[in-house]
């Protein structure tokens, strides 16, 4: 196993599971692994970075998180049930963003949460604002970057990796 532990400019690979603390509810599961470079850029709430700090290949974290302190508490007036017949079909299913402009020309964007014979519920809140949370963190991979890794912030896609010479 690596001796590498996360610091900035070392490549991470990780995977996580997000869990609602009171409903123990699997929010979010990432199983693919997220690479990205450490101190670069940050994939997640700088709470959870801060924890990852110093921990190694192998190893699992667990960080609580109060979303309040990230998202603030959810805002009833946020959730619009709507008409069925006023929502256009592309909009009818659970999980479709929509991106909603106010009077002002501010873009805010929605979650279409629910549908059934009569509404489309949609909720401008962050899915996790007012939870309290778990990151499960299961880190994969820690090792040094290399220079297009640290230029890209993570991996470096095919299309923009460097062509080698043959």
């Amino acid at each position: 196993m690596s001796t590498d532990t996360i610091a900035n400019g070392k490549y991470v690979e990780l995977v996580y599971i997000v869990i609602d603390q009171k409903s123990r509810a699997v929010l979010t599961r990432v199983d693919h692994p997220l690479g990205y470079v450490h101190g670069t850029i940050e994939i997640l709430a700088p709470a959870v970075m801060a924890e990852l700090e110093g921990k190694a290949q192998g190893e699992l974290v667990e960080v609580p998180i109060d979303c309040n302190q990230i998202y603030g508490p959810r805002d009833k007036s946020l959730v619009i049930a709507a008409r069925i017949q006023d929502v256009p079909e592309e909009y009818r299913e659970v999980g479709t963003s929509i991106l909603m402009e106010n009077e002002q020309g501010q873009t805010k964007s929605f979650l279409v949460t629910d549908v059934d014979a009569k509404t489309v519920t949609i909720d401008g809140n962050n899915p996790l604002a007012g939870r309290e949370v778990i990151f499960e963190i299961d880190i994969k991979l820690v090792r040094d970057a290399t220079e297009e890794e640290i230029e890209y912030g993570g991996k470096v896609p095919e299309d923009k990796a460097p062509k080698s010479s043959a």
